[in-house]
């Protein structure tokens, strides 16, 4: 009977784990019909710049890049009344070299460069130091910022080149 109940208790937090981690994994990609909620572009068109914010419900926001998120971010009562920065589970961007996600909060974005996003001049994403300065200086870019950096003047100033 002992083994049985543990076997139980085992199968039970196993299951339990993978509920948690497949609620906080977000989705691979954007549905064909996904928009951007700061521009209202189809997000699905632009797979190597999407950005991801999702939140602790397990509701997901798309972007067609980390310029349009940062928008979001830095105003979330226009673009998502109600919510907090808070109930913020994980913010993800694609990073440029290798296409996968990671961690907005710890990338680094390089301004200036002549990689245009879909929506011009972008903030493009690196994993790392390493790859930040070779996309510096192989692309033309001006600064390296991490996330702490982007202020709603520097997306105006993207903007407005």
């Amino acid at each position: 009977m002992g083994r049985r109940l543990l076997a139980a208790w085992l199968l039970c937090a196993w299951m339990g784990i993978q509920a948690a981690a497949a609620a906080a994994a977000p989705p691979a990609k954007p549905g064909p019909r996904d928009t951007c909620p700061v521009c209202g572009m189809l997000v699905s068109k632009y797979p190597n710049w999407v950005a991801v914010v999702q939140w602790k419900d397990g509701h997901v926001h798309f972007f067609d890049g980390a310029k349009d998120m940062f928008k979001f971010l830095q105003d979330l009562p226009k673009y998502a009344p109600g919510h907090r920065p808070g109930d913020i589970e994980a913010i993800l961007v694609t990073d440029f070299y290798n296409l996968r996600r990671v961690d907005a909060r710890k990338a680094l974005f390089v301004l200036g460069s002549d990689v245009l996003g879909p929506m011009g001049h972008e903030l493009v994403p690196q994993a790392d130091r390493l790859d930040a300065e070779e996309f510096l200086k192989d692309h033309k870019g001006k600064r390296i910022v991490d996330f702490g950096q982007v202020t709603p003047a520097l997306i105006r100033q993207l903007d407005a080149d």
